[in-house]
């Protein structure tokens, strides 16, 4: 076939060369047997013990996984146990087998593809990506009625990459890093569980690929660039020599920036910055602290509220954040208060289906609107502000009335904890998050009543360029560079600092190394990323002076394009720092 070259999604980052282990997603056959009347109850009782045997395995990988990762990756399975409980499901197989006298596992296989089906045309990302847990959960019942043994990833012998359509969070979970060096899916997204876990793992990662199955054989040489979001099949001599030296490069920049970790985040003329991570789950901060950070600048906590069907309890989210709190010490943690909708959905939680759900009812809006789960989770950020230097900030703000709404909630729960003498940071500090255009354009009067902003560049981005984000035909147009997007961000560091605020980002944009300089220039504050960018961009803010910066954002402000924007950052990177340039990205 010769070299060929995927683009997919990025889904965790690094570059790793080796052979492609490809797992067939029919490992199994499922054959159509004709059945009588007297079969049914046999047939009836396979099922029922099918879905049992189904119910222990995964009770047992959630329970390893909760031991071996967290409580919080073990509550992924939660979906698929609710999976095995949907009456609905189990009720239309056996009433089909009944009607059609056919066999349970075909009946079954074929309800199951009208499940899968049904999913796959909605609208809802979040929804898309549940189709892995029904396909896994199914596939476990299916195993189980004709008896076919599981490959399992924990019995790999060598080292190799892995090829599947999809791969599910147990497949994930149960991967041995020293064995399984990279992994490529047809379909997934950024947010799916296996993206997540592929990153806590810190093994590279491509999803979203579309055909690789179809493309690739076992045995076949690959590279993986989990940074690019690229997969090369049979690379020719020099696609793998160049990506060797890269891969050298960034083990030996790995370990340099290694010794940057006990260094402070100043630049050549001594200003201080504070360098700031991203997390989702407690079992995290190992990653934060290994890598240097200065804090949490955001704390995801929708994840206590995803795959499950209850709500989380306040001490279950207390102990959470408690732990965060006291791993960090007098290292600050900024917890985002429920951001549910958008790529996110809740069912239990009835939030309606949407036109366009990214702009819709969700983050703030949803936690005003529904005051008691809002309130919930407030005690528990309060409770657990007592052990550790916790922060509130708010998600999705659109205006000074929804910050005093937000405030004057978080006022009453205070004043219950007060008078319940419930100990908690008194002095709490409280954020905006800026990520709507109308927050920008006036967070001079926000700035009056926070204590921090920090931008959410995600979102911001998508909303001032009306790009959607998840919409491949126009990703094109979804340029942090851009004139419009430097002019909002400007506008937000200078209110903020007006005010005596200070201003941090903790959207994708924080950890691009070659906006690095041009976002130190416009005054910003904090970085906060994802762990394992923190070195690259305490390096680049280490290599430069305050002076340098202000004058490469001030000649950035005048370009007209983004793509000139990006070039004139990369070739003022290029001058001091050319082994961060590492180009095609």
């Amino acid at each position: 076939m010769g070299e060929t070259i995927l683009k997919g999604i990025p889904a965790a980052p690094g570059i790793t060369i080796g052979k492609a282990y490809l797992i067939d997603s029919e490992d199994f056959a499922v054959t159509k047997r004709r059945i009588t009347d007297q079969d049914l109850p046999d047939e009836i009782n396979r099922f029922q013990d099918a879905l049992i045997s189904t119910r222990n395995e995964i009770l047992k990988i959630k329970e390893k996984i909760s031991k071996d990762m967290g409580v919080e990756h073990g509550e992924i399975f939660s979906a698929h146990l609710l999976v095995l409980e949907d009456t609905m499901l189990i009720e239309e197989v056996i009433l089909k087998m009944k009607k059609e006298k056919v066999c349970v596992e075909y009946v079954f296989l074929d309800v199951l593809k009208k499940y899968i089906k049904t999913f796959s045309k909605m609208d809802d990302e979040y929804l898309k990506e549940r189709i892995s847990d029904i396909n896994d959960v199914g596939k476990r019942i299916l195993r189980n009625l004709v008896g076919a043994k599981q490959i399992s990833l924990a019995e790999l012998k060598e080292k190799v990459v892995i090829i599947a359509y999809d791969l599910s969070p147990s497949d994930t979970a149960i991967m041995h890093k020293k064995n399984v060096i990279g992994f490529a899916t047809d379909i997934g997204g950024r947010t799916s569980h296996t993206a997540i876990m592929a990153k806590s793992l810190e093994i590279p990662a491509v999803v979203g690929l579309e055909k690789i199955t179809t493309l690739v054989r076992n045995g076949d040489m690959l590279v993986i660039d989990g940074n690019r979001g690229l997969i090369i099949t049979e690379p020719q001599k020099s696609t793998l020599e160049k990506y060797i030296s890269e891969k050298k490069k960034l083990e030996e920049l790995e370990k340099e920036l290694s010794t940057l970790k006990n260094l402070p985040c100043e630049t050549l003329d001594g200003h201080r910055i504070e360098l700031s991570a991203n997390i989702e789950l407690p079992e995290e901060v190992s990653s934060v602290i290994k890598h240097g950070a200065d804090g949490i600048g955001l704390y995801r906590s929708e994840f206590f509220y995803i795959n499950r069907a209850d709500l989380p309890s306040e001490d279950e989210q207390f102990k959470a954040y408690k732990e965060v709190a006291k791993k960090m010490g007098s290292k600050p943690v900024i917890i985002r208060t429920l951001d549910i909708g958008g790529d996110k959905f809740l069912s239990h939680l009835e939030i309606p289906r949407e036109m366009n759900p990214f702009m819709g009812w969700r983050a703030i809006r949803f936690c005003l609107a529904r005051p008691n789960i809002f309130k919930v989770q407030l005690r528990a950020i309060l409770r657990a502000s007592a052990f550790g230097k916790l922060k509130i900030m708010y998600p999705m703000i659109s205006g000074i009335e929804e910050l005093r709404q937000a405030n004057s909630i978080l006022s009453d729960v205070k004043k219950q904890l007060k008078k319940d003498r419930v100990p908690f940071d008194k002095e709490i500090e409280v954020g905006a998050m800026i990520e709507i255009p109308s927050a920008a354009i006036t967070s001079d009067i926000l700035a009056k009543e926070a204590d921090f902003f920090s931008i959410g560049t995600n979102d911001l981005i998508q909303y001032a360029l009306a790009v959607d984000r998840v919409n491949e035909k126009i990703a094109y147009l979804y340029e942090p560079a851009h004139p419009a997007v430097l002019r909002l961000i400007k506008k937000v560091i200078d209110n903020g600092h007006k005010e005596g605020i200070w201003v941090g980002m903790c959207g994708e944009m924080a950890g691009d190394p070659s906006l690095t300089l041009i976002l130190l220039g416009l005054g910003l504050d904090e970085f906060s990323t994802s762990p394992i960018s923190l070195p690259e961009i305490k390096k680049i803010i280490r290599a430069f002076k305050l002076e340098t910066a202000k004058k490469t954002a001030d000649k950035a402000l005048t370009l007209s394009t983004g793509k000139e924007i990006q070039e004139f950052a990369q070739s003022t990177l290029k001058e001091v720092l050319p082994e961060l340039v590492l180009g095609g990205g």
